[in-house]
């Protein structure tokens, strides 16, 4: 199992998985083109994607989406909340519509949902498995519940964002007041502290490497997320908004990146 995170930020995300012979891309939300450019540099066909998996509707998981299925035949997974929203003008689409907390499989892979708490109409994370590894992706959070644990426990990899740093969040002066407010609510964002609190909870079961994403330009830095999450014997890194992170593997004997 490997992964890549296409790009992650206000600007855009998507990230491919590659298990056992299928390819998916969790959400679409760079431009259609940069998002084939960006598959290119990972060595990936569009056409050879098996799925497109959607975690909410909002503008930076789904900007490219439309544009992008008009060339591709893949089906779109979502929930019927999220599906009702992101339907319009993609008419031609094939869905696949699973409830929240449901488990389905895409070829080789099979995938648990859960939900999570943002302002969204109906947000989720997924685990993705095949017969060896674990990888789970949570994006968009206010705050990190019991369920999200559960689910995520005994994955060896991670992609979650670190939005904002508390300190760096309070002394920035471009946000008003409502939207620090919002970012920082239950239905807003994760911050460091957070992120840090359950990667520290997921470590003793078997959880090895972690990709940081989400990271705010202004309310946060590469280096303080870094610092805050590392663990012993924990491999921790940054995903960037600009170009892809490079493939990730979850398989015994290869590099963390290639």
């Amino acid at each position: 199992m490997r992964f890549a995170v296409l790009g992650s930020g206000s600007g855009g995300n998507a990230t491919v998985i590659e298990a056992a012979g299928t390819r998916v891309l969790v959400d679409a939300g760079l431009s259609a083109r940069q998002i084939t450019v960006r598959l290119a540099q990972m060595g990936i066909s569009p056409d050879s994607l098996d799925a497109v998996l959607l975690t909410h509707e909002h503008g930076d998981h789904i900007r490219g989406l439309r544009v992008l299925m008009k060339s591709l035949r893949a089906p779109i997974y979502a929930n019927p909340a999220t599906a009702h929203v992101v339907r319009e003008g993609l008419d031609g689409a094939k869905w696949k519509i699973f409830e929240s907390g449901a488990r389905f499989s895409v070829g080789g892979i099979e995938i648990d949902s859960f939900p999570v708490p943002h302002d969204a109409v109906d947000p989720v994370g997924f685990v993705f498995r095949d017969s060896h590894r674990g990888f789970g992706l949570l994006s968009d959070s206010g705050h990190v519940t019991r369920l999200m644990i559960d689910r995520l426990r005994g994955i060896e990899g991670l992609f979650v964002e670190a939005n904002y740093d508390d300190a760096l969040l309070e002394a920035d002066m471009k946000r008003p007041w409502s939207t620090k407010q919002r970012i920082a609510s239950r239905h807003g964002h994760l911050s460091n502290a957070q992120t840090a609190a359950l990667v520290a909870e997921l470590h003793g079961s078997g959880l090895r490497r972690v990709v940081l994403g989400h990271l705010s330009r202004d309310c946060n830095r590469p280096d303080v997320a870094i610092s805050a999450v590392t663990t012993a014997s924990l491999e921790v890194c940054c995903a960037g908004q600009d170009e892809p992170s490079g493939w990730h593997h979850l398989h015994p004997g290869t590099p963390a990146i290639a």
